[in-house]
């Protein structure tokens, strides 16, 4: 097989253990060693593979190709058995950056880092950056439909998607960006593959109305299933968000808009491959005011969240007591790309902290308040405003008196999940329940019953995440070298993801469904939405060579197989990709 794709592949093809064993992880707790590992020079190169794979199908039975970044999805969505192509080394250049119109191409290998310097320049920011935005890159958010701290205020990544260029199944590329429903139907009326799959899937849209507008989860950001509800759009409105998912009829047809990059947005690389995303852009916000909030109890969460939202924060965000003694304990892993001002000013700030941990009185849960605006004073009196709506609630409240001191909550909140993954010994963290969400509302009945199934286990772990959304990080430590292990993370799985749905949210606000938690999807939808799922993958990829095992369960794959596949592929040996 090597030696067939060198023939056409001008990037580099390599099988070396040390280089299979490296991919053969990403952050969750999955390890499937792949066959080859690519790393494509140009678009030419993905089509190419593309062909040559839907060719030699039958040849080759299990070929297939997973797309991947920088390897730090937590489900297990860059992981698999055949090729993995991956776009960092080479696909990862600006095509356009004009700050006029506030978008920016780039090529999907682009780590947000370096995306971030070229906007910042120009005071523009793309604010659906995840807490991981040192090390993630920029496939990697559009495959998951990413989301973090201003997810709040500023939704998720599909909310940011101008156009995309994809590689389809038939190995060609296409320029997807959205159309009126006249461009629709031209393009319907074009006989080749790409119009085939708008003309499906606007049939799919239109045969199933009602059961899509019905499926649609009732949270704040979502990234378990496709999106299929977010294709057709109401254009006339003044928000622009779906009302209708039927297709309109001549008469009305100036009033909706058909994007197809809001299915492929969040599809992990199941859809087709993009080599292209162009985002669209916001300012950056001039001023910023920080507020903290201690709580010592979560009785009235619910309560206090809904008090909070009513001033429209830009940011809502959680940890809990474990993440700051874990922060104390290893302090200094947050000195050590400090200067030495940086480091002066970050131990002057931790010194609350430190108090914390003499007298071990840490609260229960902080919550971090942050307004953004241009005016000054109309900040300052946000913060004046909060803290008399929620001076009932019994917390204390901070307003943080610096932006050196602010960034020091923020390091706290982001740094969680690396350092219980660097510094526990014996035990390792289990991203699997990492990603849940509820509306805000059922917290305070829901977070009890979640920790009762938790201490149930006995397991040390932190919660940390977006509380304006509901969508917590829940990141357990285990010991992998358990016998029972599998057992137990498919029994809480089980017993966690049925709590999320008795209180009617998402297995997946931002993570996605990768290997995990696409067994268990048919706890958050019906058979027949599952169904138009499948239907969907067969649409665009009736080979399944994109990515397999993602998102859907083929028909000749029954729930009970797919689980044993997950139980089987659990490393043992837990330890993430160095690129995690």
């Amino acid at each position: 097989m090597k030696s067939e794709i060198q023939k056409f592949f001008k990037g580099e093809v390599e099988d070396g253990e040390e280089v299979l064993k490296q991919y053969s992880r990403d952050a969750s707790i999955f390890e499937i060693k792949p066959k080859l590992v690519l790393f494509p020079l140009d678009s030419e190169d993905v089509k190419n593979l593309v062909k040559w794979v839907s060719q030699n199908k039958e040849k080759y039975k299990d070929i297939a190709i997973t797309a991947r970044c920088a390897g730090t999805c937590m489900s297990g969505g860059s992981i698999g058995e055949s090729i993995i192509l991956d776009f960092t080394r080479h696909m990862n250049k600006l095509i356009n950056f004009c700050p006029e119109s506030k978008s920016i191409t780039v090529q999907p290998g682009m780590f947000y880092r370096d995306f971030e310097k070229i906007t910042l320049a120009e005071g523009l920011v793309l604010p659906c950056y995840t807490a991981a935005k040192n090390i993630n890159a920029m496939g990697g958010m559009f495959g998951n439909n990413s989301a973090g701290e201003k997810s709040l205020k500023y939704g998720q990544t599909n909310d940011y998607i101008l156009e995309t260029k994809v590689v389809f199944a038939d190995g060609n590329e296409y320029f997807v960006g959205m159309l009126s429903m006249c461009e629709l139907r031209e393009k319907i009326n074009t006989e080749n593959f790409e119009s085939r799959i708008y003309k499906n899937i606007s049939e799919l849209i239109n045969n199933h109305k009602q059961e899509i507008e019905n499926a649609k989860p009732k949270v704040s950001k979502n990234s378990a299933g496709y999106y299929i509800w977010n294709v057709l759009r109401f254009s006339r409105s003044a928000c622009g968000i779906l009302n209708h998912t039927a297709i309109p009829t001549k008469e009305t047809n100036h009033d909706y808009s058909f994007d197809l990059n809001q299915l492929l947005v969040g599809s992990q690389g199941t859809l087709g491959i993009i080599t292209e995303i162009t985002f669209k852009l916001v300012p950056r916000a001039k001023y910023a005011r920080l507020v903290v909030v201690s709580l010592n109890s979560l009785d009235r969460l619910g309560e206090l969240v809904d008090k909070i939202l009513e001033l429209k924060p830009d940011t809502l965000e959680t940890y809990d007591d474990q993440t700051v003694k874990l922060a104390g304990k290893f302090f200094g892993d947050f000195l050590k790309n400090k200067n030495i001002i940086g480091k002066i000013k970050f131990l002057w700030h931790f010194l609350p902290e430190f108090k914390m941990m003499l007298k071990n009185d840490f609260p229960k849960l902080t919550l971090l308040v942050k307004f953004d605006g241009t005016d000054k004073s109309e900040l300052e009196q946000s913060c004046l405003e909060l803290k008399g709506k929620i001076q009932d609630f019994k917390v204390k409240v901070h307003f943080s008196k610096s932006e050196s001191e602010s960034n020091k909550y923020w390091d706290i909140r982001r740094e969680s999940f690396n350092l219980l993954r660097k510094h526990t010994q014996g035990r390792h963290t289990a991203p699997f329940i990492e990603d849940i969400i509820v509306r805000p509302e059922f917290l305070p009945e829901f977070l009890p019953e979640l920790n009762k199934i938790l201490n149930k286990y006995n397991l040390l772990y932190t919660i940390a995440g977006h509380a304006g959304n509901g969508n917590f990080h829940i990141i357990p430590l285990m010991d992998f070298s358990r016998p029972d292990i599998n057992k137990i993370i498919m029994e809480l799985s089980e017993e966690v993801f049925s709590l999320v749905v008795k209180y009617q949210g998402s297995l997946a606000a931002e993570h996605n469904d990768g290997i995990i938690r696409t067994p268990f999807l048919n706890k958050m939808y019906n058979q027949k939405m599952l169904d138009i799922f499948l239907n969907i993958k067969n649409i665009f990829d009736s080979s399944n060579i994109f990515n397999p095992g993602k998102k859907v369960i083929s028909s000749d794959v029954t729930i009970y197989n797919c689980k044993e596949y997950i139980t089987s592929r659990i490393a043992t040996d837990h330890k993430a990709s160095h690129s995690c």
